[in-house]
Order: structure tokens, then C-alpha cells, then sequence
């Protein structure tokens, strides 16, 4: 819209400026494609600016050169200029100014058939130009600090993401690492169990049942999250320890202290996942013992701590996992501590996480 409203701007007001300087040439053929020029040119400003600065100045400087009158054919040039600097090409374009200027400067001085204009006519030539770039420069400095603020709100999206991505990669490899323990050592229940005591190999075949749907269910859950970025079902909390406990297979009792409300999500989830996977560990590493659950809720933390007893024989060990540093991982991001050590015959794992403070 913008070039040929600005070309026929500047062809009908070259007719009034010709009739203020009657010694200027008046505009021929030539003149008038001159004066279209540096519009036509404007087209490419976006796609193509330093054309357009190019074409704008070049005919400018013949048209003026030719002794027509001086008027709107200075648009187009500055126009052009403008958009120069706001897309970047800052130094071609200062570069363009400074010829223009001296452009003007010598015509006006020893070339123009009138007299020059005098030194306030020159300052005025530097002080437009002057003023064209400095717009342009604040515009384009606008418009980097939108990019970059655009760009930097993508980078936190997609750093977000990453740490939600990882989270529920956690989390998936706590309930696997879980539930596939408890179908192992059911399993071999079962087998032990299934010539003389039919029954209670039935027993740990529906416990293998359970464990495998609730990994299925989980991974669906998690997969589909990261597949499609698809509203995921609740995690698990505390209020779930109970069924965890059910389907663990090992003697647990659980205790609470202090006045018990409710915790921030992350350190729900996060209480669960250190309970699960310190049962995963008792399980795998204290087969028979018994197992101790402590959640006390204090003024300004939740202390969980989950003691074993030791188990009768040591069961097998098949690698060092990730169980224990995972779980202290957990409890850093949310500003608490855990610790793991040996506790008697048996293991504790401890851990304090920052919660509200209590209100009466």
C-alpha cells in the first residue's frame, strides 16, 4: 500500500514545490520515472533493503543532480534508510547517510546554479538524516529486545518441558524398578509354592497381576505425556501408601506423628516415590524382614523415614542401581535432605522435605 499512495504522493506535490522555486527544472518524463523510482523501489524494502536504500539514493541523487526541484522525491530515500537500520544493516546504512550528506553538501555549495543556502541548510540536511537513523536505530532496537524476549521465553519452555520430560522419566523408572521386584520375588513364590500349596501361589499370581497392570497403566500414562503432550492422570501420594504397602509382600507397619495435612504436590509425590523405592530395596536386599514406616509431620518439614529390619538370609545382589541417589535427588530439588545408611542388622532411609508451616 505504501509505494504507490508514496508515488503519487510525490509526483502531484513536485508540481507545487516546482511553482515555489521557479528556477529549478520543471519535472519531464525522466523526472516523473524518477520521482516513481524510489517508491517501486520501496516494494523490496523488506525482502531486499539494501536495493531499495540503493535505488531510493540513486535516483534521488540524479534527479537533483538534473536540477529539478527540490521537494518530496526525499521521502522515498529516507523511507528506505528507515527500514535500512531497522533490519539490521546499520553500517551501509550510516555509510549511505554520510555520502548523501556530503552529496548535498558539495551540490548545494559549488554545483546548484543558485546561490548555497548557507551553513543552517546543511545542518538541517544533517539533522534529518540524523534523526531517520535514530529512529531507526531505536526501532530496531525494539525489535531485538522482542526477539530476544521471545526467544528466551521458547528456551524456558522448552527447558521446562526437559525437566518434566525427566521428572516423569523418573518416575516411570521408580514404579518399573517397583513393580517389577514385586512380580519377581511373587513369582518365585509362586513357583516354590504352586506343587504343595496351590492356594497361596494363587495368592502371588494375582499380586504379579496387579503389579503388571499398574505398570502398564503408568507407562500409558507417562508415554502418552511425552508422545502428545496429553493432560496426564493424578500421580501417586501419601494417601496411596496404603495399597503400595498391600501389594509390597513384606510385613510393614506404618506410624504418623504430629498433626497431619496436606503437603505441597511435589512433596507428596516424592514422599511416595522414597517409601516405594525403600521398599523395593527391602525386598530385594532384607527378603523376610519387617519394615518400619515413619511420616511426622513437623512445623516446617515431613520426616520419612523407613527403617528395615535385616533380612534372615541376604538376597541377591545384581547391581548397584540408581534407587538411593535418585531418591536423595528428589529430596535436594525440593530443598530437604535424605540419608540412607545402615541401621543395626538392618537399612534406614531418612529423609526430611520442606513443607508449609503450620497454622494454627
Amino acid at each position: 500500500m505504501l509505494p504507490p499512495v508514496l508515488g503519487a504522493v510525490q509526483v502531484a506535490f513536485n508540481h507545487g514545490a516546482q511553482g515555489n522555486q521557479p528556477d529549478r527544472l520543471p519535472a519531464d518524463p525522466l523526472g516523473i520515472a524518477l520521482l516513481l523510482a524510489g517508491p517501486l523501489a520501496l516494494y523490496l524494502r523488506r525482502s531486499h533493503p539494501m536495493l531499495a536504500l540503493a535505488v531510493t539514493f540513486a535516483s534521488t541523487f540524479v534527479f537533483v543532480a538534473r536540477g529539478h526541484a527540490y521537494g518530496p522525491i526525499f521521502f522515498s530515500p529516507l523511507i528506505a534508510l528507515y527500514f535500512a537500520v531497522v533490519l539490521g544493516h546499520r553500517r551501509t546504512a550510516w555509510t549511505v547517510s554520510a555520502v548523501a550528506y556530503m552529496f548535498f553538501v558539495v551540490y548545494t555549495t559549488w554545483l546548484a546554479p543558485v546561490p548555497s543556502p548557507g551553513l543552517w541548510h546543511d545542518l538541517a540536511i544533517a539533522a534529518v538524516l540524523g534523526v531517520v537513523l535514530a529512529v531507526g536505530e531505536f526501532a530496531r532496537a525494539r525489535r531485538e529486545r522482542a526477539v530476544e524476549h521471545v526467544r528466551v521465553v521458547e528456551e524456558e519452555s522448552r527447558r521446562q518441558a526437559s525437566e518434566e520430560r525427566l521428572t516423569m522419566a523418573q518416575e516411570l523408572h521408580d514404579v518399573l524398578a517397583h513393580n517389577i521386584s514385586l512380580i519377581h520375588v511373587q513369582a518365585s513364590t509362586a513357583l516354590h509354592l504352586i506343587d504343595d500349596h496351590p492356594e497361596q501361589a494363587r495368592t502371588a499370581l494375582t499380586t504379579i497381576k496387579q503389579a503388571s497392570k499398574d505398570v502398564l497403566t503408568e507407562m500409558r500414562s507417562v508415554i502418552g505425556v511425552l508422545r502428545d503432550g496429553a493432560p496426564r492422570s493424578p500421580t501417586a501420594g501419601l494417601e496411596d501408601l496404603r495399597e503400595l504397602i498391600e501389594r509390597s509382600g513384606l510385613a510393614v507397619t506404618v506410624e504418623t506423628a504430629g498433626r497431619v495435612r496436606p503437603v505441597p504436590a511435589g512433596v507428596d509425590r516424592a514422599g511416595y516415590r522414597i517409601v516405594q523405592e525403600s521398599l523395593t530395596n527391602a525386598r530385594r536386599h532384607a527378603q523376610g524382614s519387617t519394615v518400619a514406616v515413619l511420616l511426622e509431620y513437623g512445623p516446617r518439614e515431613l520426616l520419612i523415614r523407613v527403617t528395615d529390619s535385616g533380612g534372615e538370609l541376604p538376597a541377591e545382589v545384581t547391581g548397584g542401581g540408581n534407587g538411593i541417589p535418585g531418591m536423595r535427588e528428589r529430596a535436594a530439588a525440593l530443598g530437604g535432605t535424605l540419608t540412607a545408611a545402615h541401621h543395626g542388622r538392618g537399612f534406614r532411609v531418612e529423609a526430611r522435605l520442606p513443607i508449609p508451616e503450620e497454622t494454627p
